[in-house]
C-alpha cells in the first residue's frame, strides 16, 4: 500500500495546487483579496504536507528496500549503508523530481505562515491582494511540475513481479558530499521561484512603491546561500572524487548552476538598490524572471537528453519537451507581464555614476555579462548538434579567455561600492586608506610579478584585484564597526549582524579566487608507474611506494595503495588511495587520498598495473582549500544579512 498511498497523495496535491492557483485568483478578480489569501494559504499548507507524505513513503520504502517499485529496484541494494540508501531517493530522475516539487511547496508554505499582514505585524504589513498573487504563483508552478511528476515521472510505479534484489545507486553517487548537494541546490534553484512569484505580483499589483523590493531580498538572499553552498559542496565532490583533481571543468550542468547564481548575485544587489533608494526597480523585476528561467534551464538540461555527464539524471526527449513547454511557459508568460505592465513603473530616481548605486549598477552589468557569456558557451555547442550543424566542444579554455577579463573590472569596483554613499557618491573612507589599499596591491602584484615566471599575466592582475577586493572589505567592516568602539568588540554577538554581511562575503570572493588562481597556476602534477620501494617526488615532496593491499568495503572490494611520506611537514604520514569494485552495480570507482592543509593539498591516485608496476598519478594544488572556506564565507556573510533586522517601512531604509 506504500506505492498507492504515495501515488494518491501526489494527485491531492495536484488538485490543491489548481485550487491554490485558481481560486486565490478570482477572489483577487473579484475584489475580495483577503478572502483570496485566506484560501490560498490553507492551500500551500496542505500541499506542502501531502508532498512531505509521499516523499516520506518513497524514503520508506528505500530504507526498506522494497524492490516492487521500480524506482527502488533500478536505485538501491540490500547491501548499501542506511545513508546511501536515502541519498537513493533523489539520486535519480523521479525521486529528484519529487525533491524538487517538494521544496517548491515547502518555499510556498513558509511564505503562507509567515506573511506579515495587518494583524500579525502592522509596520511590516503586506497587501492581502499582492500576498495572495504570490501563493496564485506558487500555485501554478506547484501545478506545472506536479503534472510533470505524475504524468511523466511517476516514482510510485510498481514491478510485477517484484524482484529479489536491486540494481544499486551508480558509485560515484554513494558520497556523504553527494547526498547532500541536491537538496542545497534545489534549496537554491526553487528558491527563486519567490522571487519570480514576488516579481509577478508587482507587475500585476500596481506595485509603485518599495516595499515589494524589502518584502522580497530575504527571499533571494536565502536561495543565493543555498545556491552558493550547493555548487560549493558539487565543486568539492567532484575534487575528490571523480579522481581527476580539478574542482570545476565548465561542464554543461556545472554551468547550469554557475548561471543562476550570476544573475542572482545581480539580482541580490539591485533588489538592495531598490530597496534603500527606489531605483533599479525595472532591473530586479526583469532579473527574477529571468534568474528562475536560468534555474529551469539547469532542470531541462539534466533531463532532457541534451547532454551526457555525470550530473545528469535522464535521457528521456519527451520528458525534456515537457520541461521545455514548462520552461516556456513561465519564462514567456512573465516577460510578457513584464512588457505589459512595466510602464506603470516611473522612471528611477536620478544617481551620480560614481554613487553606490553607479558601481552596483556597473557591477551588474559585468555579471549579466558573465552570464550571457556562459549562457552562449554552453548552449551553442547543443543547438548546434540538435540542428545537425555539426559537433564542436566549448570548454576550459574559452570560458578561461573570457571570464577573467570580465572578473578584472568586477573586483575593482566591488569593493568601491560600500566606501561611498547612496545618489551623491560622497567618499565614506579617507582618501589615504584607498591609496594604501592601492599600494598593497601593487606591491603584491609586482612582488608576483618578479618573483614568479610562469604566471600569466591575467592571473598576476587578478591577484592584485583579490588583495584590492579583500582590503576594502576589512576597511568597509571597519567602519561599520567604528561606532561601536572596543566596547562592541569585547561583546560582538550584541553588534549588527548587517555589519558582517557584504564584507564577508565580499571577502569570501577574494579567497575564492585566490584559490582558483593559486591552485590553477602552481599546480604539480605527475604521473609514475611504480614498484613497492620506489619514491615519487612532486613539488619538493617525496612519497615511497609500499604497494597495494586488497580490502572489504560494507558493500564493495578495494585495491588500496600506500603512499608513505618521506619529507615535508606530514614526514610519516600514510596517502591509501583505493580503486574500489561494487559487485551489485558491476562497476568501479577511483578514490583519491588527499592530504589537507592551508598551504596546498597532495592529491594521489592509483591505476591500472602495467607488468609488474602500479601506475600512480599525483597532483599538488597550493592553496586549493581556499575555494571551498571562500564559499563558506561568502554564505555566511549572506546568513548574517538574513539575520540583519529589517527596517519597519521602506522609507526608514533611505
Amino acid at each position: 500500500m506504500t506505492a498507492e498511498l504515495g501515488h494518491f497523495a501526489l494527485i491531492l496535491a495536484l488538485c490543491v495546487a489548481l485550487v491554490q492557483a485558481s481560486l486565490p485568483l478570482s477572489g483577487v478578480l473579484r475584489d475580495n483579496p483577503a478572502a483570496a489569501l485566506a484560501l490560498g494559504q490553507r492551500a500551500a499548507l496542505a500541499q506542502v504536507a501531502l508532498l512531505l507524505v509521499a516523499f516520506v513513503l518513497l524514503s520508506y520504502a528505500f530504507v526498506r528496500s522494497d524492490f516492487s517499485l521500480q524506482l527502488v529496484f533500478a536505485n538501491s541494494h540490500e547491501a548499501k549503508p542506511l545513508i546511501y540508501k536515502l541519498a537513493g531517493v533523489w539520486g535519480n530522475h523521479e525521486g529528484s523530481m519529487l525533491l524538487w516539487t517538494l521544496i517548491l511547496a515547502a518555499y510556498g508554505a513558509l511564505f503562507a505562515w509567515r506573511v506579515p499582514t495587518a494583524n500579525t505585524a502592522p509596520s511590516h504589513a503586506m497587501p492581502p491582494r499582492f500576498a495572495a498573487l504570490v501563493l496564485v504563483v506558487q500555485g501554478w508552478l506547484g501545478s506545472a511540475f506536479l503534472s510533470f511528476l505524475i504524468f511523466t515521472s511517476n516514482p510510485f510505479t510498481r514491478l510485477d513481479p517484484a524482484p529479489y534484489a536491486g540494481r544499486g545507486l551508480t558509485p560515484i553517487l554513494q558520497d556523504p558530499a553527494l547526498a547532500a548537494h541536491p537538496p542545497l541546490l534545489y534549496a537554491g534553484y526553487v528558491g527563486f521561484s519567490m522571487s519570480f512569484a514576488f516579481a509577478i505580483a508587482a507587475l500585476m499589483n500596481d506595485a509603485r512603491g518599495r516595499d515589494w523590493a524589502r518584502w522580497m531580498r530575504p527571499w533571494i538572499l536565502a536561495a543565493w546561500v543555498f545556491l552558493t553552498l550547493g555548487i560549493a559542496l558539487g565543486s568539492y565532490w567532484a575534487y575528490y572524487e571523480l579522481g581527476w583533481g580539478g574542482f570545476w571543468f565548465w561542464d554543461p550542468v556545472e554551468n547550469a548552476s554557475l548561471m543562476p547564481w550570476l544573475s542572482g548575485t545581480a539580482l541580490l544587489h539591485s533588489a538592495l538598490v531598490a530597496e534603500k533608494r527606489d531605483t533599479l526597480k525595472r532591473w530586479v523585476l526583469l532579473l527574477s524572471v529571468l534568474t528562475f528561467s536560468l534555474s529551469l534551464a539547469g532542470t531541462f538540461l539534466v533531463r532532457s537528453g541534451v547532454l551526457t555527464s555525470v550530473h545528469a539524471f535522464a535521457n528521456d526527449p519527451e520528458r525534456g519537451i515537457f520541461i521545455l513547454a514548462i520552461m516556456g511557459l513561465f519564462t514567456g508568460g512573465g516577460l510578457a507581464l513584464y512588457a505589459r505592465y512595466l510602464p506603470r513603473f516611473g522612471a528611477d530616481g536620478g544617481f551620480a555614476l560614481k554613487s553606490r548605486e553607479g558601481l552596483l549598477l556597473a557591477n551588474n552589468i559585468f555579471l549579466a555579462t558573465a552570464t550571457v557569456t556562459v549562457f552562449i558557451g554552453t548552449i551553442y555547442p547543443l543547438v548546434l548538434d540538435a540542428l545537425d550543424m555539426g559537433k564542436i566542444s566549448v570548454g576550459a579554455p574559452y570560458f578561461n579567455a573570457v571570464f577573467g577579463p570580465l572578473t578584472l573590472p568586477f573586483l575593482i569596483i566591488l569593493p568601491l561600492g560600500p566606501l561611498l554613499t547612496w545618489q551623491a557618491g560622497r567618499l565614506i573612507a579617507p582618501s589615504t586608506v584607498l591609496i594604501l589599499m592601492a599600494l598593497a596591491a601593487c606591491l603584491v602584484t609586482l612582488g608576483l610579478w618578479f618573483s614568479q615566471q610562469n604566471i600569466s599575466l591575467i592571473a598576476l592582475l587578478l591577484i592584485g584585484g583579490v588583495l584590492w577586493l579583500a582590503t576594502g572589505a576589512l576597511t568597509d567592516l571597519m567602519l561599520k564597526l567604528r561606532p561601536y568602539g572596543l566596547a562592541g568588540l569585547a561583546r560582538p554577538w550584541r553588534l549588527p549582524s548587517a555589519a558582517f554581511a557584504a564584507p564577508l562575503a565580499h571577502f569570501g570572493l577574494a579567497m575564492m579566487i585566490v584559490g582558483i588562481v593559486a591552485s590553477t597556476n602552481w599546480r604539480g602534477e605527475t604521473v609514475s608507474a611504480v614498484s613497492a620501494g620506489d619514491v615519487i617526488t612532486i613539488s619538493g615532496t617525496q612519497l615511497r611506494f609500499d604497494g597495494v593491499r586488497q580490502v572489504e568495503g560494507p558493500n564493495y572490494r578495494a585495491e588500496e595503495g600506500r603512499l608513505v611520506y618521506l619529507s615535508g611537514p606530514h614526514k610519516g604520514t600514510v596517502l591509501a588511495p583505493q580503486r574500489r569494485f561494487y559487485e551489485a552495480e558491476r562497476s568501479q570507482t577511483t578514490e583519491a587520498a588527499i592530504t589537507t592543509d592551508l598551504r596546498g593539498h597532495l592529491y594521489a591516485v592509483i591505476g591500472e598495473t602495467t607488468g609488474d608496476k602500479r601506475v600512480v598519478r599525483a597532483w599538488y594544488h597550493p592553496f586549493v582549500a581556499l575555494i571551498w572556506m571562500g564559499a563558506l564565507a561568502m554564505a555566511l556573510g549572506g546568513v548574517f544579512g538574513l539575520l540583519a533586522r529589517r527596517p519597519k517601512s521602506a522609507k526608514l531604509a533611505a
